[in-house]
């Protein structure tokens, strides 16, 4: 009888100790901390998204760049173009998350892009859901 082991991440069995801080920041003290690898990932993969080429400093790489291709005309090339730059963008910066479905929808009366992101992350239970509307 076969079964599939699931790893826990280690920083996963401290749960009183925070791994992270989880965006947006609007907590009374600016940060929220994330306890877990879940919540870490997460907060992450929004930072990807929300960031834009050369934002980062000593990381110019870092980054999805969407808000840029906002300003252009809104078609359908658009919806592709940012679907292959976040497939290839996490494929690079989280070889771990593995997609199991993108969905990109350009509303062009409000110039708004809404990105829906479901994921899993190879070997663990942790699957997860990210929505983030861009509007201009």
């Amino acid at each position: 009888m076969a079964f599939n082991v699931q790893r826990i991440h280690p920083l996963d069995l401290q749960p009183r100790k925070a791994v992270g801080v989880s965006i947006p920041f609007s907590n009374r003290s600016v940060f929220n901390l994330t306890y877990t690898t879940q919540e870490a990932l997460k907060s992450n993969l929004i930072n990807f998204c929300l960031t834009d080429k050369n934002e980062r400093f000593l990381n110019p790489d870092f980054g999805a760049g969407i808000r840029a291709l906002l300003f252009e005309n809104a078609v359908q090339d658009k919806v592709e173009e940012i679907d292959i730059i976040l497939r290839s963008g996490i494929a690079t910066w989280f070889p771990d998350v593995i997609i199991l479905d993108l969905q990109v929808a350009i509303t062009p009366d409000s110039n708004t892009v809404t990105v829906y992101i479901k994921y899993t992350v190879s070997q663990t239970n942790i699957q997860d859901q990210v929505v983030i509307n861009f509007q201009q």
